[in-house]
């Protein structure tokens, strides 16, 4: 019988501080795939997903990769170069997460940080779901505080996901990040020994 790792899935809305809770897994050894940067890597310099989004979509790329307001531009208007994007990129981010878990095969937990989980509907291809969450408040002034960001986008965004109670409603485990990095970590640090235990 062979075993593999316990998968964990780690999803929050924006500002929810999803980013440090990944690094807080990570400092505790736990393998972390971050599709969001592989991504980026894939479409930047040299990326191998670079001359497939350049046939799609001619003038949307140039020497540093996918130039991605120009491809933004295109895509985010209009549903069929979106879908037309998405399935250059999905299956290329499916085969490295394929990757990812053979290189990390003998790894107890490994952490997929997956920022859409449920509004792509991949919570299948998890174990367990782990969703960060702090209160609307703490969300709206972090969020807010970041350069470029108006009520307007914020609240595009938060339109596009699905609502942070329904997450919390989902998960299998919820991290509060309302609270000190020292507590957030204790909680991280906590559900790692019991899911390795």
């Amino acid at each position: 019988m062979t075993t593999r790792p316990l998968i964990l899935g780690l999803t929050g809305s924006i500002g929810m501080g999803k980013s440090t809770v990944a690094a807080m897994f990570a400092d505790c050894g736990v393998p972390v795939f971050d599709a969001d940067a592989e991504v980026r890597r894939m479409q930047g310099p040299d990326g191998e997903l670079v001359p497939a989004i350049e046939a799609a979509f001619p003038g949307s790329t140039g020497p540093d990769g996918v130039k991605r307001a120009a491809l933004g531009a295109i895509v985010f208007a209009d549903a069929d170069a979106l879908a037309r994007l998405e399935s250059i990129v999905h299956p290329a981010v499916q085969a490295k997460r394929e990757q990812f878990l053979a290189a990390n095969s003998t790894a107890p937990i490994v952490l997929f940080d997956i920022p859409l989980l449920f509004e792509k509907g991949l919570e299948a291809g998890v174990d367990q779901v782990v969703v960060v969450s702090a209160p609307a408040e703490v969300q709206r002034a972090r969020v807010l505080a970041r350069p470029d960001m108006t009520e307007a986008k914020f609240a595009d965004i938060l339109g596009l996901q699905v609502p942070d109670a329904e997450k919390r409603a989902r998960a299998d485990h919820v991290i509060d990040t309302g609270v000190t990095l020292e507590e957030t970590r204790a909680a991280v640090e906590e559900l790692v020994d019991k899911l390795i235990a």
